[in-house]
């Protein structure tokens, strides 16, 4: 072969590596990593005994080992598919090449066409990898189904009436056969999606349902019983997501490698690929691992602590060892990870700043080394890291049929308010009650803390650039997360379950408060100034801003009427219609109801008093209309809630059993006036605000004009004059 039949063929196959027509995968060096979690079930169901037959009813070998590994395929699967494409969602670019008006024009003619030849290799190996976890996620989730019915049951697996007709049950009216059912679903909706979804929107909203599957499995298991309920259930899904992104971030990487290597060996545009885009993708998924590991670990330690009652626990019940490996083994994943962050991957990229990153987003790069070595050592860290990760899911699929030493039952004694609620009755209530009682709501702690240390993060990293931040809008946002924290973590939060009027305090303030303040912060404005932008094709966090600011969505719920009839209309919907007493009854509608009435509120007063850009905004006077109407219905509501003779969830309040003094209806009327009250004031207070701002706008238009008329020495005004001049002189002439 003369050598330029051998360039030939090598841009040959270049060129088909770059559209993604060739590829492979280190299969069975993956399958070898992840059979470690096979290698975990197996040990961890002997020294925990799930293998081993029940002494009343027996499922079968099939179930009892079948159960655990499906489990652990299942979760593997699940983090493999949604990490893809979180992945391909904010860290591959979908295309490659320019990105031209005419280049659009021409896709548009030939869509399907241009989209083939124009995929990135990157990102198209990520969807391929998506799509099939996804279908093995489907399969694994359905066989998850019909075995943990198998086990609860004690029936082995048969295609019987009787086996087919308890199945249907199961699903129908057991929690957990619902549970499972839904996963079913959502992972073959995801699927679905996975395989038709090129374009980064439609992937943000599919990695978001993969995500949502997480709720069915936090709400069952073990911490959908025994003490501490709401906190269990909170702290496990965060454990899930953080597992999900992490894990499957991973494994994706791992099933990236034969393309990331041909990429890193390529030295063209910084669109098509090279060390610049491998450097910079490994660093994106580096941020989301960081992330996701605090995630794991502090979640981890909150649900152990309510699952082991001493230390000694935790080497004397196999409960307590599992969760000993767990610990180990995640500290020794820790480890990897600083590893990767702080030595291989600023080494990998060598003097290249990365793709589309702009200088205030990089770190410093390291010294240059021979990117070979560097690339095998890389790879050989994330294999062993893969391989632990898949022993510790193992461990967790058997942990998760594994009862713990606290027990996960009611003692027989339990009160009425704790058969309700899940807690005990609290003393009664007062106002040192309310501001020294606490009950960590873990799920909204943690979402807390991430926002509060962004803000402070963003703004000391604007003032290091010189770019001033108002230490007024610092102030204001935090004191709004410390009332959030309060509203949903302190006396509220445990008033609000047993009390009509401690839940509309609850409420109130979460509609009407925190909001307030943390509008006044104006966080998008400071991610825009703060977060770095983006040039390759990708959307990080800032250009996902910009998205949602713009588009049709927000056009529509922050529209002033829509904004008002949201705030206003879903009180009354809220507390007359059954989605009040789901609220109580049900862990994951109380969480809806805090992040409804919270995201409403915030949208009201964001279109009212924020600074930060919206699509429209309307006048002044028409602000002062909204917020007077809105005082108005909720004067109207809170008289009718205060004179009202009928309780509202009768059978809740009316059989939680305190015994303070008052009734349940004389409750339920006090919390009609809280309400008048707590929600008049701070409307007050946004239209005292609404009238400042009005009055500076105007000040600062009096001031424009006043310069303009200086500097054209009142030239608007003279051409006025001769206006009036030249008509007064028409009708002389007359």
């Amino acid at each position: 072969m003369t050598r330029t039949e051998k360039a030939n063929t090598t841009g040959s196959s270049a060129a088909k590596n770059r559209t993604g027509q060739v590829w492979s995968a280190p299969l069975p060096v993956v399958g070898a990593a992840l059979s470690a979690g096979l290698i975990a079930v197996a040990v961890a169901g002997w020294l925990t005994g799930v293998g081993q037959a029940g002494e009343i009813a027996d499922p079968g070998a099939v179930t009892r080992w079948g159960l655990p590994a499906s489990r652990y395929i299942h979760h593997i699967a699940m983090a493999t598919a949604v990490g893809a494409v979180i992945l391909a969602a904010v860290a591959i670019p979908a295309r490659v090449g320019p990105r031209s008006r005419q280049r659009r024009r021409d896709q548009k003619a030939d869509r399907d066409q241009a989209a083939a030849a124009d995929e990135h290799p990157l990102f198209a190996r990520a969807m391929q990898i998506a799509t099939v976890a996804a279908v093995v996620w489907t399969i694994a989730a359905i066989a998850v189904l019909v075995l943990s019915y198998s086990s609860l049951a004690g029936q082995p697996l048969s295609t019987s009436e009787a086996f087919s007709a308890g199945f249907l049950g199961y699903v129908q009216s057991i929690a957990t056969g619902q549970a499972w059912m839904t996963i079913v679903v959502m992972a073959g909706i995801f699927a679905t999606l996975v395989s038709a979804v090129r374009n980064q929107a439609g992937l943000f909203f599919t990695a978001v349902l993969g995500l949502t599957a997480i709720v069915p499995m936090a709400l069952v298991g073990h911490s959908a019983s025994g003490d501490d309920h709401m906190a269990a259930v909170n702290s496990l899904g965060l454990h899930l997501l953080g597992v999900v992104i992490w894990v499957g971030g991973l494994t994706a990487l791992v099933l990236l490698a034969p393309e990331i290597r041909r990429q890193a060996s390529v030295r063209t545009t910084k669109d098509q690929g090279g060390p610049e885009l491998v450097g910079t993708l490994l660093r994106r998924y580096s941020v989301l691992a960081m992330l996701a590991l605090i995630t794991v670990a502090l979640s981890g330690i909150i649900n152990a602590d309510l699952r082991i009652e001493s230390p000694g626990q935790l080497l004397t019940t196999p409960y307590g060892v599992m969760l000993t490996l767990k610990t180990v083994a995640t500290l020794g994943l820790a480890v990897i990870g600083w590893m990767h962050r702080s030595w291989i991957i600023p080494r990998l990229a060598g003097a290249h700043a990365g793709a589309g990153a702009s200088p205030r987003g990089l770190e410093k790069p390291a010294r240059s080394a021979d990117p070979r070595r560097t690339t095998k050592l890389l790879w050989q860290l994330i294999l062993v890291e893969v391989a632990v990760m898949a022993a510790v899911i193992g461990i967790s699929a058997v942990l998760g049929r594994t009862s713990p030493p606290v027990t996960e039952e009611l003692p027989p004694d339990a009160t009425p308010a704790r058969t309700l609620t899940g807690y005990d009755l609290p003393p009664a209530p007062d106002l040192s009650n309310y501001l020294t009682l606490w009950r960590p709501d873990w799920l909204w702690v943690g979402i807390i803390l991430f926002l509060a240390a962004w803000y402070i993060t963003a703004m000391i990293s604007l003032r290091r650039r010189g770019t001033r931040w108002s230490i007024g809008r610092t102030l204001s946002f935090l004191f709004g997360l410390a009332i959030l924290f309060w509203v949903t973590s302190g006396g509220p939060a445990v008033y609000g379950m047993v009390l009509f009027s401690g839940h509309m305090i609850q409420h109130m303030t979460l509609t009407m408060v925190a909001p307030i303040f943390m509008v006044l912060g104006s966080p998008v404005t400071l991610a825009m100034k703060s977060l770095p932008t983006r040039s390759d094709g990708t959307r990080g966090a800032r250009e996902w801003i910009l998205w949602l600011v713009h588009s049709r969505f927000s056009r529509l719920v922050t529209n002033p009427l829509v904004a008002a009839a949201n705030f206003a209309g879903s009180i009354l919907l809220f507390y007359f219609t059954p989605v009040f007493g789901l609220s109580l009854e049900y862990h994951l509608g109380h969480q809806f109801m805090i992040v409804h009435f919270l995201l409403t509120g915030y949208i009201f007063a964001l279109v009212l008093v924020g600074d930060d850009p919206l699509p429209r905004r309307p006048p002044y006077p028409f602000r002062l209309i909204i917020l007077l109407a809105t005082m108005v219905f909720h004067a109207f509501l809170a008289v009718g809630l205060s004179s009202q003779e009928a309780l509202i969830e009768a059978s809740w309040f009316g059989n939680i059993g305190h015994d303070w003094g008052f009734s349940a209806l004389e409750d339920q009327q006090r919390g009609g006036e809280l309400m008048w009250g707590l929600g008049e004031v701070p409307a007050m207070l946004m239209a005292v605000m609404v009238a400042m701002q009005w009055s500076r706008t105007d000040k600062r238009e009096t001031k424009r004009l006043d310069r303009e008329a200086d500097r054209t020495e009142d030239a608007e005004l003279h051409e006025y004059n001769e206006m009036f001049a030249a008509m007064a002189e028409r009708e002389e002439r007359r």
